[in-house]
Formats: structure tokens, sequence, C-alpha cells
């Protein structure tokens, strides 16, 4: 899948490093240990059509560029009224359905 953030096509990666990102970003600390819930936690703002969610999932996608768009870039992408913010979320569900690091969650996720 891409994301085109001005004038640019980011492909959006939604493997294990993408998994790793999210724990980082979302990754909860219990008296020291980490634990990995960063994918349960942006399904389900996915799952609620939450447009920050989205927002961190594109952004957190492109972290295989070197080049990466700013969380801003992917922000006024989702606020121009020429964005189908809607075909956007299903269009990165079913990424998210489909990828081998990520599809075993959304299915869990669904049941």
């Amino acid at each position: 899948m891409k994301l085109k953030v001005g004038s640019k096509n980011y492909d959006l990666n939604f493997g294990i490093g993408f998994v790793r990102n999210l724990d980082k970003y979302y990754g909860v600390n219990v008296q020291g240990m980490s634990f990995g819930m960063g994918l349960t936690k942006a399904l389900s703002g996915l799952r609620v059509y939450d447009p920050a969610s989205l927002s961190e999932v594109l952004y957190i996608a492109t972290w295989a560029d070197a080049t990466r768009p700013t969380q801003e870039a992917i922000d006024r992408v989702l606020e121009d009224d020429n964005t189908d913010i809607e075909k956007l979320f299903d269009g990165v569900m079913n990424e998210l359905a489909t990828a081998n690091a990520t599809k075993i969650a959304v299915k869990n996720l669904q049941a």
C-alpha cells in the first residue's frame, strides 16, 4: 500500500518492524517490564475510525523509508477534504488483515 504525501508516494510497511515500532509508540510498562500491546491498541483505534490512530499507524508504517513524512504532514493529508478517509481506514485494515506479521492479531480481534 502507498500513501501520497505532498508530491511523494510512500510505501507502507506492515511487517515485524512495524509491529516493533507500534510497541515502542504504544507500549505499556509495568514495574519495569515492557508489554508489547502496540498492535492491539492501534487496531482498536482503527476499528472505531479514530483519525489520530490512523495518522499514527500511517506514520509508523513508513518506518522503513529514510525520507519518511512527518506526523504533521500525514495529519494534513487526513484533514484534506479531497482525502477519502473512510477508504483509507478500510485500506489500512485490509493491509493489516493480509500482512503476515499482523493478520492473526486482526483475525483474533474480529472474533
